[in-house]
This record gives C-alpha cells, structure tokens and sequence, in this order.
C-alpha cells in the first residue's frame, strides 16, 4: 500500500473529533484524519463556529488562515503549519495539521529572542497585517523550526499589525529580506495576487500589495501603529 502525504491524509482522510481548545474564542475542534489506516492530528475550525467581529466580516475567518497559509508557503517563510479548506463533521471550515512542540522552550523567554525564524515571523505578520499575534500562537518544534498558528484576524485593509514580536522595530532589513519583499511584490501582483482572489476581497489583496511597498519604500521593519494597541490582550 502507498504511502499518502499529509496534505492528501488531511485533504481526503475520514475526520473524527475528538476534543476543543476550550480557551479559544471561536469553535477550535482537535480532530484525527484516516486515510487507509494512516492517521493525522489536526485543528478543525469550522466556520459555524466562527463568532461574529466588528471589523471582520462574518464567515470569513477560515479563508483568511488559508491565505495566510498560501502566502506563507508561495514566498517561502513556512511560518504556517499545512492548512486546507475541506467539509468536516460540522461543516466547511479551516484544517491545519497539528504541531507537536518542544515543550523544554520556554515560551515566555523565547518570544522576546532574536531568533531568525521569529524575525522572519515579524516580517510574515507584517505583510499580512496580522493583529493576533501571541506569545502562544508561536509554535517552537526544535531549536530552529518554528511556526505560529491562529491567522484568522489577517488581512484587514486597515493597519492593525498587533504583536508581541516588536524586537526589530524600526531596524533595518538585511539584503536577503530586501529580495524578498521585492519577490512578495513581485507574485502579489501576478500569481499569488490571483491564488488569493477566492478567499480575499479585491481591497485586502490591494492593501497587501501597499504594505510589501510600504516595507520596500522604508526598508525597516515597521513601527506599531500609534492609534491601535501594539499587542493583544492577553498577550499569551
């Protein structure tokens, strides 16, 4: 019998829940994928479960995490754990593959490191515009993979970046981030641009393509925005 990658285990597997992230504020569901007797752990969030914010618009939440994810692995920052929009048990929603963590990380010292996947993270979050970034959505699988989870509260035209990743604030970018903003420039205008026409309105890809410029025109990482709180709350 062949061997399925992940992405086809979580795309075609039979789902089964098995429990919630009980302090998550939208429907968080940890669920099992089978497909021919391999398995896959995974969050389900379902879009019923999605609860209604002011400047969000309703039902959307899922399509932003699966754009952050496209986004994520088309410029190469694999900051985002392998995500998919598929049916589950109550209905469409949102499927990322779990990540096991290196539990002897202490999250509350390493957030504040300069590691240079948390560097890259803070650049990710800028593009993205995300405004939930905590100190638990960062995700430490050894001492050099990282990824960070919960992007439903992306992409808002809006400048609403809210982080905990601040350490780089107003410092320069190296060449090597120079070239890639100036490639996330490039795709957002082109391929990337139309990959995320389905799950994003026109204005938000729009504001995604000023934010890469805005980054390329200061060539530092950016400031927090004094009218909006720099970190969320709580910030873990």
């Amino acid at each position: 019998m062949a061997i399925a990658d992940n992405l086809t285990i979580l795309t075609e597997g039979e789902m089964r829940v098995t429990g919630r992230l009980v302090h998550a504020s939208n429907a968080t569901l940890y669920a099992t994928v089978t497909l021919n007797s391999q398995e896959l752990n995974c969050i389900y969030k379902p879009i019923a479960g999605e609860r209604p914010l002011w400047d969000f618009s309703e039902g959307t939440l899922a399509h932003r995490e699966f754009a952050a994810y496209l986004l994520s692995k088309d410029l190469g920052f694999d900051v985002v754990p392998l995500t998919i929009l598929r049916e589950g048990p109550y209905g469409p929603g949102m499927v990322q593959q779990w990540i096991d963590i290196d539990e002897s990380i202490d999250l509350a010292e390493f957030f504040s490191s300069d590691h240079p996947k948390l560097r890259a993270m803070a650049i990710f979050d800028s593009i993205i515009n995300n405004t939930d970034r905590k100190i638990g959505h960062l995700l430490p699988v050894d001492s050099e993979i990282v990824f960070g989870c919960d992007h439903g509260v992306t992409f808002h035209v809006d400048n609403k970046l809210r982080t905990v990743l601040w350490q780089w604030a107003d410092g320069p970018f190296t060449q090597m981030e120079i070239l890639l903003l100036q490639k996330a420039l490039r795709h957002i205008q082109t391929d990337l641009g139309l990959a995320l026409q389905p799950f994003l309105t026109a204005d938000e890809i729009l504001a995604t393509e000023k934010r890469i410029q805005a980054l390329l025109e200061s060539k530092k990482f950016p400031l927090p925005n004094p009218d909006w709180p720099a970190v969320p709350w709580p910030a873990f």
